[in-house]
């Protein structure tokens, strides 16, 4: 499991961000505050306060390549 801080402050961001953990065929979470949303969803990211950084929870082993994939959104 790998677990990093993110930031989707934009609409951008979030389309973005959206699009390229779309392509991993395990289970990734986005968690803000007390909710936990896919985020594969557009529209679930969209139900967080994204004004504050959200931990992105990637169900894999910690030797994937999400990492690289994801620098620009994790703070």
């Amino acid at each position: 499991m790998i677990e990093k801080l993110v930031s989707l402050n934009t609409v951008e961001k979030v389309k973005r961000f959206s699009d390229v953990v779309s392509n991993f065929p395990y289970e990734i979470t986005l968690t803000g505050g007390e909710y936990t949303v896919d985020a594969k969803s557009i529209m679930s990211i969209f139900t967080l306060d994204l004004e504050k950084p959200l931990r992105m929870t990637a169900h894999c082993d910690t030797d994937s390549s999400i990492l690289s994939d994801i620098s620009e959104f994790v703070i």
